[in-house]
């Protein structure tokens, strides 16, 4: 045995568990939530973000100095009501746990985080504000085959990659298309729900759908629906 193997072999407790680790065990009943509208954070998905609002730094400098765990979680309609006027925004009743596993402080105080999701989780009631963001009792247990392997999801891929192509034509969005090419089915059916600009009651229908197998079914419907060469109405 080398010197490095026995180094990254020795029993070491860790703080927090490995994400291949992770177990039901692990979390928590009560997480601190960032609310964002339209979007969206798959188990396995990353997402970056760049947090600057006061009471959501301190939501990161709270999950920094514990389990590193966040709520992402969408809020109903476009976001933009004035919660001073109109108290905090309703929540949809399913969001997702997401971990640091990276970040960058900046000068003026300010980060740049990326969240890796973790698990799907239940919404189940506001527990208060910590330093001003939100807190809220949550339930994973329904969710405990997101910390499993996921098992393959038969889909007609090409068919999907025809009409995402026509989806992003449509929008005018320039997509990086040899990088999609290269990803594994599994890994396509998270990245391209959280990249697709569909509104949030669509992408929540998406974060809500049973299995990998469902999921691609919900999104290859949504690429359709968007697609007005497919509009089977009556001619007018």
């Amino acid at each position: 045995m080398s010197l490095t193997q026995a180094f990254f072999e020795d029993d070491v407790p860790r703080l927090v568990p490995r994400l291949a680790d992770v177990t039901l065990a692990d979390l928590p009943a009560e997480v601190g939530l960032f609310p964002l509208v339209g979007t969206l954070l798959l188990p396995r998905g990353k997402l970056p973000l760049n947090v600057f609002e006061p009471r959501y730094v301190a939501l990161v400098e709270d999950a920094l100095a514990g389990e590193r765990l966040i709520g992402v979680i969408q809020p109903f309609g476009d976001g933009e009501e004035d919660e001073e006027e109109t108290g905090p925004l309703p929540l949809f009743e399913v969001g997702t746990l997401g971990r640091i596993t990276s970040f960058s402080e900046r000068m003026d105080g300010t980060f740049a985080i990326t969240l890796t999701g973790i698990s799907r989780f239940r919404y189940l009631r506001e527990s208060g504000e910590r330093r001003g963001y939100r807190r809220a009792r949550i339930d994973a247990s329904a969710y405990a085959g997101d910390l499993s392997e996921l098992p393959p999801a038969p889909f007609d891929r090409e068919h999907m990659m025809t009409s995402l192509r026509a989806y992003f034509q449509l929008r005018g969005m320039g997509v990086r298309w040899e990088v999609i090419d290269r990803l594994e089915d599994d890994a396509l059916l998270i990245a391209l729900p959280m990249i697709c600009p569909f509104p949030s009651p669509e992408k929540q229908a998406l974060l809500e759908a049973d299995t990998l197998t469902d999921r691609a079914r919900v999104l290859q419907s949504l690429l359709d629906l968007s697609d007005p060469t497919l509009d089977d109405g009556p001619p007018s």
